[in-house]
């Protein structure tokens, strides 16, 4: 009830006329590195309509990620809360329901699907939008609220919502079934249970050996037609679209017409089978597949937008929820999906290190926003919600972010005094950007307090500690570490070594 008093005043105040507003369309991959896009350095997929984007706009060069993982840079997106304020700050299944991690027992009972949910109270950026006079919509992955909670889509915003509401069983992109608003909507696909390898028998080199999973309805590929299916609908009002891609997280699945394409310009390859994700013949060209089928869909949504007339007063935005990953097959190190940083485990999705949160950002607005532009205005994710704000008109900013519509739009822009991050997951992390500094903390469930520091101007890869030499940033840094860390409701996210109650 108290998120709806709020959004109320919000409405009642705001009386901005429909052609004031703008369309918003938030296109958000997902474990997708800086370097996996052309107009970042990509030498090997192809991402023609994602590189258009930025030649019309703007690339945002020091942009990052909410989190290191997908349910809390989610959660930052969408409630504008750094880690050290968030509710949700590591991906919570919210085990205690049961057998969460059997993809068979979530298709027997939809109320094992889904994490833990966001509280009630908690305001999202759509909601504001919604009490703004936007019609909203989210297809793509949830991943903040289990089903039969009041925190899924459409209890948090969303008027309309397409897609998988678990991020689990994202884990595969030939799902039994999505969601539509809250009704579950049946797929043409057979049963697969997870991680399910080749027979011992069968020859991994084999085409035939894989064809227990060739199915029918690639998620992706349905959630891509209701997205236009919105965009072609002719709208009384402004609109948000959050079009939250599950590509390219493994399982590495992709179509086979963009598959066969880099299977001739790539060569033959290792398979990857007998791990943690359903086996692939040709792991390299498939990952390819799934970012070259992304950007054909992005293409597809500007093709859209200018088919009906609302291009020219539509914000677009493209970047991920966080650096690329290391398991499943998927040989980020051949792509150099990084960038700069090291493409190892440990210093990639799961991360404070730059490989798991530094990530790519393109926007687009035809007549605001200068096509052919860069910017190293370093932003993160919990900036969106005020940028919003400043959109619609609405200078109320409680989040932790600062506006980047001034970056946007060539303007003169208020940095960040820091950026924030901190992970109670792989061990306890930390991490601080502070101008050129990058200050991180590992290990922070052994009790441990070191603090690294990082001159990301000298050396992007992080490599060399040069905390002995700057004791006075580092004793700035650590203040910041102290006044940004608010203990977490969850106390699965609780963090001793910082104070936190953990009983």
């Amino acid at each position: 009830m108290k998120k709806y008093i709020i959004l109320l005043g919000l409405l009642l105040c705001h009386q901005l006329s429909a052609q004031q507003k703008p369309n918003i369309v938030y296109i958000l991959a997902d474990d997708l590195g800086y370097g996996d896009i052309g107009v970042n350095g990509q030498k090997i997929i192809e991402t023609p309509n994602i590189d258009a984007l930025a030649k019309t706009g703007i690339n945002l060069k020091q942009h990052y990620s909410g989190a290191p993982v997908c349910a809390p840079s989610r959660c930052a997106l969408l409630t504008g809360k750094h880690m050290g304020h968030a509710y949700i700050r590591g991906n919570d299944e919210w085990g205690e329901r049961g057998d969460v991690w059997s993809l068979k027992a979530m298709n027997e009972n939809p109320k094992l699907e889904g994490q833990r949910p966001m509280p009630d109270s908690i305001i999202t950026i759509a909601e504001v939008l919604k009490s703004k006079g936007y019609t909203t919509a989210l297809i793509g992955k949830w991943g903040l609220g289990a089903p039969y909670t009041e925190s899924i889509p459409n209890k948090q915003g969303f008027d309309f919502f397409f897609g998988y509401n678990c991020q689990r069983q994202a884990h595969t992109l030939y799902p039994t079934h999505l969601w539509k608003n809250e009704e579950i909507f049946p797929l043409r696909n057979r049963f697969v249970d997870y991680h399910l390898n080749l027979d011992s028998l069968a020859d991994p080199y084999e085409k035939a050996s894989y064809a227990n999973y060739e199915l029918i309805d690639y998620a992706p590929e349905v959630m891509h037609k209701e997205a236009l299916a919105f965009l072609n609908t002719k709208h009384k009002r402004p609109f948000f679209l959050y079009y939250a891609s599950v590509i390219p997280h493994v399982p590495l699945q992709a179509l086979s017409r963009w598959v066969e394409y880099y299977e001739k310009k790539i060569g033959k390859e290792e398979p990857y089978y007998n791990g943690k994700y359903y086996p692939n013949r040709t792991p390299k060209a498939t990952r390819a597949a799934m970012i070259s089928y992304l950007d054909e869909q992005v293409g597809d949504l500007v093709k859209t937008l200018k088919a009906t007339g609302q291009y020219q007063n539509t914000l677009i935005i493209f970047t991920s929820d966080n650096g690329a990953t290391f398991s499943g097959g998927a040989d980020v190190a051949y792509f150099n999906s990084a960038g700069l940083s090291p493409e190892e485990e440990g210093r990639l999705k799961g991360s404070v290190y730059e490989g798991g949160i530094k990530v790519p950002f393109i926007a687009s607005w035809p007549g605001k926003i200068k096509a052919g532009t860069e910017s190293n205005h370093i932003s993160a994710f919990y900036d969106f919600y005020p940028t919003v704000l400043d959109i619609v008109g609405e200078k109320e900013n409680t989040s932790d972010g600062i506006s980047y519509l001034p970056a946007l739009l060539g303007k003169q822009q208020t940095p960040h005094k820091y950026l924030y991050w901190e992970f109670p997951e792989r061990n306890g992390q930390q991490a601080i950007r502070y101008g050129k500094w990058k200050a991180i903390r590992e290990n922070l469930k052994d009790g441990n307090l070191h603090t690294s520091l990082y001159d990301l101007e000298k050396d992007p890869q992080e490599t060399k500690d040069v905390s002995a030499q700057f004791p006075d940033v580092v004793k700035q840094i650590e203040q910041y570490f102290k006044e940004s860390h608010q203990q977490p409701e969850i106390k699965r996210f609780r963090l001793k070594v910082l104070g936190d109650d953990l009983e």
